[in-house]
């Protein structure tokens, strides 16, 4: 039986792919589908939480994405199947385009300092444990902070840097009163002459 290496690197940018796709490294982004795309092979229905995934239930393409790990497959603990399972089935969906981009940032997580990547890690942790609707408000205010000019972004990073934690759990706290307070009423027109 061969050992599987530690960081194998296809395995691995399947499982960080998986983990930054939904935003590990940032306050999650939704990924927009690529028309131009081929369409992902049919997902196989989803195991249920903890019971494994049988290597014949993968697609041909899953299967071949995953052939390092065929071997050692039915040793693998179910939650390591399923995310392999899960994130070679986002790999097949993704563009050209974002495969590169699912490459540089598992270079860059690789780059990283454990302590950093621990860091990140939970992170997300928190960020899976909010309500639904906390998420959603949070993935549009990342999208919204994506669109700020440049400049407006560093200066907005610069500002939270500069923060105590008491500070930024403060201005945390103000933008979702903000956000969930709702709009005001329009002011009532006025026609000149009337």
């Amino acid at each position: 039986m061969r050992k599987l290496s530690n960081k194998p690197a296809r395995i691995g940018a399947l499982l960080l792919t998986g983990l930054l796709s939904v935003g590990a490294c940032a306050p999650v982004c939704a990924q927009v589908a690529n028309p131009a795309a081929p369409p992902p092979a049919a997902a196989p229905a989803p195991a249920p939480a903890g019971a494994p995934v049988p290597w014949n239930s993968l697609s041909q393409d899953q299967q071949h994405l995953l052939s390092r790990v065929a071997g050692q497959w039915d040793q693998l603990p179910a939650q390591r199947q399923q995310a392999l399972a899960s994130g070679s089935q986002r790999w097949l969906g993704m563009s050209p385009d974002q495969r590169d981009q699912a490459r540089q940032r598992f270079n860059q997580w690789q780059q990283m300092p454990e302590q950093r990547r621990q860091q990140l890690r939970q992170r997300w942790e928190e960020f899976r444990a909010l309500p639904p609707q906390q998420q959603q408000a949070d993935r549009e205010n990342f999208r919204k902070f994506q669109q700020l000019p440049q400049d407006q972004r560093q200066q907005l990073r610069q500002r939270w840097q500069s923060a105590t934690p008491t500070q930024r759990k403060n201005m945390v706290q103000r933008a979702r009163q903000r956000r969930m307070e709702p709009p005001p009423p329009p002011k009532p027109r006025r026609f000149p002459g009337h």
